[in-house]
This record gives structure tokens, C-alpha cells and sequence, in this order.
């Protein structure tokens, strides 16, 4: 199949690896489902809070946002092209409908891109199922 890319195969396939990345991230911190438990030692309780505050949990993991900023850096060709690839390994369309696969989500596009995209559960694996049923 000869398909002519704005984006390069090479970066939709750093872009899965980085939506897979962001896709563990969130699967290892609930694991046991015992993260969001809190225990309390009832000897050491007491009715008044002496903190200005709960400090914030400082994440040194920037792959979410590294993500979301790399996609809507991308322009409008680039980023309708990234959305057919993921619309073509989920399913929706066929790898001979690339042409009409992106152009349906340049008409389509009207949000954030990279909001829409990072919804899909499984992004990793339909990007990555995209380029191998376009034998990219």
C-alpha cells in the first residue's frame, strides 16, 4: 500500500510508545487497589489539624503531559493522519480508506486532539495496529 505520510511512521510509532507508557503509569498506581486506603493510628488522633495544608504529591513521571503537548503540537494535517491511524486499528475503517479516514477527521475535528485521542483506553495498540495494516 503506498501512502505518503505528513507524519513519519517512526514518530506515530514513539508517540504509541509513549501512550503505553502513560497507559502503565496509570495501571501501576492501583495496583491492589489499596492506594487510595488510609489508616489511622486512633491513639494519635486528635480533633484539631495543625498544617496549613496537604501538600501535593509531586509526580516526577511527565509522560501524560509530555504526550498530550507532542499531540497538540501537531498541525492539523499531521494530527487528522494520527486520528485515522488510531480509527484504522480499532476497526472503523479499512487500511484503503486512509484518504477518507483523514479526511473525515479533518471535517470531524473540533476539540482537542490530543484530549480525544488520550480518551481511548487501548491508543497504544490501535496506533500501533494502524501503521502495520497500512504496512507502514
Amino acid at each position: 500500500m503506498d501512502i505518503n505520510l505528513t507524519l513519519s511512521a517512526d514518530t506515530i510509532r514513539m508517540l504509541a510508545q509513549k501512550a503505553r507508557a502513560v497507559s502503565t503509569a496509570l495501571n501501576d498506581s492501583f495496583e491492589d487497589g489499596h492506594e487510595g486506603d488510609v489508616e489511622f493510628d486512633s491513639e494519635t488522633l486528635t480533633d484539631a489539624h495543625h498544617h496549613d495544608g496537604l501538600a501535593e504529591e509531586e509526580n516526577d513521571d511527565m509522560s501524560d503531559e509530555e504526550l498530550r503537548e507532542l499531540i497538540e503540537d501537531l498541525n492539523v494535517d499531521e494530527a487528522a493522519e494520527l486520528v485515522s491511524i488510531a480509527w484504522i486499528g480499532r476497526g472503523d475503517f479499512e487500511a484503503a480508506d486512509f484518504e477518507q479516514a483523514t479526511q473525515e477527521a479533518r471535517e470531524r475535528a473540533v476539540g482537542s486532539t490530543a484530549k480525544y485521542l488520550l480518551g481511548m483506553p487501548m491508543l497504544a495498540d490501535y496506533l500501533e495496529a494502524g501503521l502495520d495494516a497500512l504496512e507502514l
